[in-house]
């Protein structure tokens, strides 16, 4: 019989025009659209993957990006996973915006422990000439570095660089986490030292 697929929550954020929905198509299809319009409210895919010997479904959630939506997107974020916080590349203000989007989603997501909640970061635009990047690769690893040493890719939807990668270390992020709660939780018991009665028997020497 074949293993069950686990089901995986993952939700996209960042500023309009990041390339939320093209990273999720890029992944979920293969399949990049120029012309594609931005998201109203949310939407969601899903795609089945295997990691190891375990399989996995993911059930990517992506959200529109402009403050007028935040209403119709909040309320998705409860029972998430997993958080790939994203911004593009050529926009210095969507990278500045990440903070705001990690405590949107920490509120609204009402997550508990937010020190040990799997966020990735996405830096999408990999593909923008160097002319046209706003934001170094050096500062997108310092902040997050800052943020509790969180996995970051840099990605290009149009190219396909690193998309597959970034969706699989987001599972893994959510595997890792979840193993090192289940060490911690785990019950522990208190070793027994048993102590022998000494023997009367005369010791006897081997050579």
């Amino acid at each position: 019989m074949a293993n069950r697929s686990v089901l995986l929550k993952v939700v996209i954020l960042g500023d309009g025009g990041v390339g939320k929905s093209s990273l999720m198509n890029r992944f979920i299809s293969n399949s990049f659209d120029s012309h594609s319009f931005h998201t109203i409210g949310v939407e969601f895919l899903n795609k089945d993957i295997t990691i190891g010997s375990e399989n996995y479904t993911i059930q990517i959630w992506d959200t529109a990006g402009q403050e007028r939506f935040k209403s119709l997107r909040t309320p998705f974020y409860r029972g998430s996973d997993c958080c790939m916080l994203t911004f593009a590349l050529d926009d210095l203000q969507s990278f500045r915006n990440l903070n705001m989007w990690k405590r949107e989603f920490l509120y609204y997501a009402d997550v508990t422990d937010a020190d040990n909640f799997p966020f990735v970061v996405l830096g999408n635009k990999v593909d923008v000439d160097e002319d046209e990047r706003q934001v170094t690769q050096e500062a997108a690893m310092e902040w997050c570095a800052s943020n509790g040493n969180i996995p970051y890719y840099e990605t290009s939807a149009k190219t396909a660089v690193r998309v597959d990668e970034a969706f699989k270390a987001a599972v893994q992020r959510v595997v890792e986490l979840d193993r090192k709660q289940d060490l911690k939780t785990s019950p522990t018991t208190d070793s027994i030292v048993l102590k022998t009665k000494p023997s009367n028997k005369p010791h006897s020497s081997c050579c």
